[in-house]
């Protein structure tokens, strides 16, 4: 039992350690781009979708226990219609931040006290890492599928490779065609998706 718990637990920790690192590697880049204003813009975009987000950490969440309640029932059919519920109500979620996004941006704008420029970076970043928020809440969707499945380790192993890609595509956006900032959210969005694609290729094993 402790060997199994251990074997579910593990793998979380690992995928829960590497959530803030996306912003922190994005503020890293922004780092070597010879100015502060590039942080504080990523630092400020970052809070803008983590105040959203943390809103719907319940996809995750209640995707997990009542996956869990069919899997223990061995309805496995009902695994799949939890997920398929979930990722309508991700999806849904995610569009309706798309076409509600001027207005989250305005108003997320009106509590950022800063310089016109940062303030200037931040819209940059935003209009552009937006368009992954039907991705983002979707992959929360999978993640509490994947874990109330008891399957820990793909979650985790998911997390990586969006860590990953995040780097890979953000310093090449930075660094080969030299777009700064747009480039970093260029980079965080196109990771995002991909690693939903790749989601969904894990689900597809089952």
């Amino acid at each position: 039992m402790d060997r199994k718990i251990f074997r579910l637990a593990f793998p979380n920790i690992i995928s829960n350690i590497t959530i803030p690192l996306l912003g922190m590697i994005d503020i890293a880049i922004a780092g070597h781009l010879g100015s502060a204003i590039y942080i504080g813009a990523i630092a400020l975009g970052g809070n803008i979708f983590n105040m959203v987000y943390l809103n719907f950490g319940f996809l995750r969440m209640s995707t997990s226990g009542f996956t869990a309640q069919a899997y223990g029932a061995r309805n496995f059919g009902e695994t799949m219609n939890v997920l398929i519920r979930s990722l309508v109500v991700a999806i849904g979620i995610g569009l309706l931040i798309l076409l509600l996004q001027m207005p989250i941006e305005k108003v997320a704008i009106n509590f950022i006290k800063s310089g016109p420029e940062t303030i200037e970076n931040v819209k940059y970043y935003f209009r552009i890492a937006v368009w992954s928020a039907p991705a983002v809440l979707s992959m929360f969707a999978f993640n509490g599928w994947f874990i109330g499945m008891q399957n820990a380790k793909t979650p985790m192993v998911i997390a990586i490779i969006n860590n990953v890609l995040n780097i890979v595509l953000s310093f090449t956006f930075v660094y080969g065609f030299d777009m700064k900032i747009k480039g970093i959210a260029l980079g965080t969005m196109l990771s995002q998706v991909i690693t939903l694609l790749i989601s969904i290729g894990f689900w597809l094993r089952y």
